[in-house]
């Protein structure tokens, strides 16, 4: 008998231990190579563990257990990777063709069983896109089909012709009703527990820490609105039309704190020790909501990019968020951080330092508020706007002139696009 374990691997050098989330396979069933098996969570973010061998899955690791970089969480008799797999089900139309089998593979001379096979996220994106693997030229190691390489494959794949009915197609059966919600129980007195996600336990820790170890205050400004609305309505449309995603507010705000923080280095900069470190560039961490709790993933060299970039980018890192698809890479770095309450309805708060960075910019909901403009009583679109930032290395004068200039950018965009 042949039997190997599966153990936790190094994920970075900050995590020295994860959370076991849950088992994909059952105990005892016959898993392929490269197959995922589980779901750990680290710190940061989720992240599937694949089989290194075919054969049969003994687990070790406990649902909810907590364990070390290098321990073993499963084990698979190899032996048993020869016997022949049940009979699959007939394929629909809509399904892709098998890959090759990697002993397929492996016969045809300077191939190995790596050769033309999806890896598992590939696999996925090929079976959504209704991709053939066999069609797919794999770039990864010994010809491996990669994520990117499947990315493109369906990217390119040519839409398939709508089919036409011959005859009328029958109705579809009325989904069931939902069941009702049970009533409360009147004076309930139960409780239950349950254990923190270790991402919830990251953030309760960086939290408290922030609060501790910074000299935290918050300065608070207001924004007229009615400019980058404006601005935003008379070009969105050229601008979908060019770029294929919708300009948003955080991408003008993302470039005006860019534009400010390269303008004010200090801001920009966080402590290290008896140090400070300055940054010549803006890696923007942009906030972003999930089952999970709040992950700020950051959109790097912000001043670099235009405004369909960060869009973009910003669509790509939220969607993978809330899939809880974002790597250790994603989710490292930061020079600055842009929270919006205001989508959840919040009119005014005071953001939490992301450590080590020494500031973080809180948007709000915006609303019509009666204001004084040229001595005239009139409405506009207001937003109120909080600096929280670190007072040991940002002078208070310094946080004000930051939110000031910000302020302007944004109520005058023609400037931020001019660079003036």
């Amino acid at each position: 008998m042949a039997v190997i374990e599966l153990k936790i691997p190094n994920l970075g050098e900050s995590i020295s231990n994860v959370t076991f989330s849950k088992w994909l396979k059952p105990n005892g069933s016959q898993v392929a190579m490269d197959e995922p098996l589980c779901e750990i969570e680290t710190e940061k973010a989720n992240q599937e563990l694949s089989a290194d061998s075919a054969g049969t899955l003994t687990w070790v690791a406990k649902e909810g257990e907590d364990l070390n970089v290098g321990a073993v969480f499963a084990k698979i008799d190899t032996s048993a990777s020869g016997a022949a797999p049940a009979a699959a089900p007939a394929a629909t139309k809509t399904e892709p063709a098998a890959p090759a089998a990697p002993a397929q593979l492996a016969s045809s001379g300077s191939a190995n069983y790596a050769t033309g096979t999806p890896s598992p996220a590939a696999a996925k994106i090929l079976a959504e896109g209704n991709v053939d693997p066999s069609n797919v030229s794999g770039t990864g190691r010994d010809g491996r089909i990669t994520k990117d390489d499947a990315q493109k494959a369906v990217s390119n794949a040519p839409a398939a012709p709508a089919a036409t009915p011959s005859a009328p197609a029958a109705a579809a059966p009325a989904p069931a009703a939902p069941k009702p919600a049970a009533p409360a129980v009147a004076f309930s007195r139960n409780d239950r527990r349950e254990k923190m996600t270790r991402m919830r336990r990251t953030i309760a820790k960086r939290l408290v820490s922030a609060k501790n170890n910074t000299a935290m205050l918050t300065t608070f400004n207001e924004v007229d609105m009615s400019g980058v609305m404006a601005f935003r309505e008379k070009y969105q449309e050229a601008f979908v039309k060019k770029y294929g995603i919708k300009l948003g507010f955080m991408s003008i705000f993302a470039k005006a704190c860019a534009k400010v923080l390269l303008e004010m280095p200090e801001v920009n900069a966080f402590i290290d020790g008896d140090d400070i470190v300055y940054h010549d560039y803006a890696d923007i961490s942009i906030a972003i909501s999930t089952p999970s709790g709040l992950v700020v993933p950051p959109i790097k060299n912000v001043e670099s990019l235009n405004f369909a970039d960060v869009e973009n980018k910003l669509k790509e890192l939220a969607g993978k968020a809330r899939d809880g698809k974002l790597s250790l890479d994603e989710m490292s770095g930061g020079t600055f951080t842009i929270t919006n309450g205001g989508v959840f309805g919040s009119f005014m708060s005071t953001p939490i330092i992301n450590e080590p960075q020494s500031a973080i910019l809180g948007m709000h909901a915006i609303k019509d508020r009666p204001v004084v403009v040229n001595g005239e009583i009139v409405i506009r679109p207001m937003m109120y706007l909080a600096l929280s930032y670190d007072h040991r290395i940002i002078d208070g004068s310094t946080s004000v002139t930051f939110l000031v200039k910000v302020k302007n950018l944004i109520e005058d965009p023609v400037s931020l696009l001019l660079d003036i």
